[in-house]
């Protein structure tokens, strides 16, 4: 089906382009963080056995994962502050223009403990061309490998954006960030996590409003571009959820 936009533009409804990482008992997430891999149990009490394979008459699991460790979800300011603020109340608006750009991160060296990381920088994003009333970036990192979808990224040190960065979103007036990354900060910088109160402007001026989507993966078939972005999100009252971001291509 077609759904035609104010501008003249269309999407087609029926070529989702999920980007998020589903969430699995087989132990092959990606995760991060130290964190355990997620565990799916039948629920076993008073004679009750959640599993059809056991002989239950239904299949009924508990699920133990962590939002911010296991695969794709979004967060809010509540991660950084010291009230837990729900992400659930954060985000009201789930549809927006969005445009995903392809960044190579390229190597600094970082002073506080001499090693070289691997950074995305303010230069690389804006040679890029961003349409008006774009509310969304989606940031997909190269090399863009299967790895991302089973990474366990704990002690790795992965890619992170440079704090600079915040004046180009700032610019633009970007409300949701998206990346294939466990994290916009770096792993191991002792609790700053700079890039994360920039953007939310914790703690002079928080804004409720913006979000923050981790552990993406957007196959190397789609195409930098804008795109009209569903931010699907399960309704937790938790600084962050689970999380589905879907695109459609935007078509003239």
């Amino acid at each position: 089906m077609k759904l035609f936009l104010s501008d003249g533009t269309f999407i087609e409804t029926d070529k989702p382009i999920d980007i998020s990482i589903p969430l699995t008992n087989d132990n092959y997430n990606p995760r991060a963080w130290y964190v355990d891999p997620p565990v799916f149990e039948p629920v076993r009490a008073n004679g009750f056995i959640g599993s059809r394979k056991e002989g239950g008459a239904v299949n009924f699991r508990n699920i133990f994962f962590n939002p911010h460790g296991h695969g794709t979800h979004t967060e809010c300011l509540g991660h950084i502050t010291d009230e837990v603020f729900s992400v659930n109340k954060a985000l009201r608006k789930f549809v927006c223009k969005a445009f995903l750009m392809s960044v190579q991160p390229i190597e600094r060296l970082n002073e506080s403990d001499g090693k070289t990381d691997l950074v995305i920088t303010l230069e690389q994003l804006r040679s890029f061309a961003i349409e008006e009333n774009t509310e969304a970036i989606v940031l997909r990192t190269s090399p863009n490998s299967l790895e991302k979808k089973h990474m366990d990224y704990s002690s790795t040190n992965p890619p992170y954006l440079e704090e600079e960065c915040i004046q180009f979103f700032d610019e633009l007036g970007i409300v949701h960030i998206l990346i294939d990354l466990p994290s916009v900060d770096r792993e191991q910088d002792g609790g700053v996590l700079a890039f994360h109160h920039a953007f939310w402007k914790v703690p002079h001026a928080p804004d409720f409003t913006r979000t923050i989507t981790e552990m993406v993966y957007i196959d190397s078939s789609v195409s930098d571009g804008t795109y009209l972005l569903d931010l699907q999100m399960a309704p937790f009252e938790n600084d962050a959820s689970p999380s589905r971001p879907v695109l459609y291509e935007i078509i003239k």
